[in-house]
Order: C-alpha cells, then structure tokens, then sequence
C-alpha cells in the first residue's frame, strides 16, 4: 500500500465500497468521482479539492481534512463527529449536506456556501466564527452548540433557540430572528 500520493488529478474514479490505496493525500484533486459507501477512515487529505464527487454515506473514522475544499459535492447521511479534529479545515461551496451529522466536533471558521443542511445535527458542535452564505437549514438540530460570532444573514429556514446555544456577536437577518422565536409560538406580522 502507497502511504503517500502528492499532486495528482481522479477524475471520474468509481471508488465507491473501497478504501484508497494510500495514507496520505497531498495537494490532489477529485472531480466527478463516486465515493458512495467508501472507507475513507484514517487517511489524510491535505491541500485538496473535491469537486462535484458523492460521498454519500462514507465511512470517516480518524480521517483528516486539512485545508480542503469541497465543491459541488454530495455527503448524504455522513457522519462528520468522527473525523480527527486536529487542524480540521474544510470549506464547503454549493454542497447537498442533507441528514449528515456534526455532532460535538470542533470546527470553527467554517464555510458553508449555498449548502443544502437539512436534517443537519450540529449538537455540541463549535461552529465559532463559521459562516452558513445562502444555506437551507431546514430543520437541522442546533442544541448546546458554540455559535458565537457564526453569520447567518443569509441563510433560511433555521430554527435555534437561544437559551440552548451560545449566540453571542452572531449575526441574522430580520426575516431570520423568526428562526429564534419558534418555541415561543408567537403570531407575528
């Protein structure tokens, strides 16, 4: 087994069901691959793109992402809480997200841009100074979740309550704050 594959280009790669060959992934791009039921458990991905591949419903135990951009891709039901948090860094840009969770992992300074999140679980997650740009939160699950400084000025359909997360400095929309007041089930016009 290779333990380390530098600044290389997968294009159009079934790797659905298999583990990758090597350890370590440096600088390497993804395009239009499948990953769906892959083990992609301890392997490292540093500097890379993945753009427009499915990783639905891949195996992440210990994995770990490092600078990485996810674009156009699809993650259906991943469980994301099981990553290694050591310098985790992803940014994710017009991504489906929907049922994956997140749950009590550290990722602060995240980017989410025009993701689809439904049925995201964010609980316990620190999400401190990440940005959900344009993003459909349809009932995802924010609960004793570290959303300081976390800007969703753009984004719909959340529900949070403000008692169970940390808000501080975060930022919404007017049309947002309905999102806040949900479990108060107040008539407003």
């Amino acid at each position: 087994m290779s333990t380390s594959i530098l600044d290389q280009r997968f294009e159009r790669k079934n790797l659905s069901g298999q583990k990758l060959s090597a350890q370590e992934y440096d600088n390497c791009l993804f395009e239009s691959c499948d990953f769906t039921d892959s083990n992609l458990s301890a392997i490292t991905f540093l500097e890379c793109r993945f753009e427009n591949c499915n990783l639905g419903n891949v195996m992440l135990k210990e994995a770990s992402f490092q600078d990485v951009q996810f674009s156009g891709c699809k993650f259906l039901g991943v469980d994301f809480g099981n990553c290694n948090d050591f310098m985790f860094s992803v940014n994710f840009d017009d991504c489906i997200l929907d049922y994956t969770s997140f749950y009590g992992f550290d990722m602060k300074h995240t980017i989410f841009k025009t993701c689809s999140l439904k049925e995201a679980d964010f609980t316990e997650a620190n999400l401190q100074d990440s940005v959900f740009q344009h993003c459909n939160l349809s009932k995802s699950v924010f609960e004793n979740t570290n959303l300081e400084k976390v800007d969703f000025s753009t984004s719909e359909h959340y529900t949070i309550d403000p008692e169970k997360n940390r808000l501080k400095k975060a930022k919404f929309s007017e049309k947002g704050l309905l999102g806040l007041l949900t479990k108060h089930d107040l008539i407003i016009k």
